[in-house]
């Protein structure tokens, strides 16, 4: 797993804990804010994750060249 899945999953969490927290003092803003780093995570994640498989195709290429 690449650092940037990583650091998107735990930006992921953080915005949803935010977010709830948020919901549950009524505080508009905090809810908001915790929203918007829940997305931005789940688009840091899928970066990461499409390096990664772009990765593990690159190597699997060349490893069926090298045969």
């Amino acid at each position: 797993m690449k650092k940037q899945e990583v650091h998107g999953k735990v930006k992921k969490v953080k915005g949803k804990a935010k977010e709830t927290v948020g919901i549950l003092t009524g505080d508009k803003k905090m809810e908001h804010e915790g929203s918007l780093q829940r997305a931005e995570g789940a688009v840091q994640e899928g970066l990461g994750k499409a390096g990664r498989k772009i990765g593990e195709a690159v190597t699997n290429l060349g490893n069926a060249i090298k045969r």
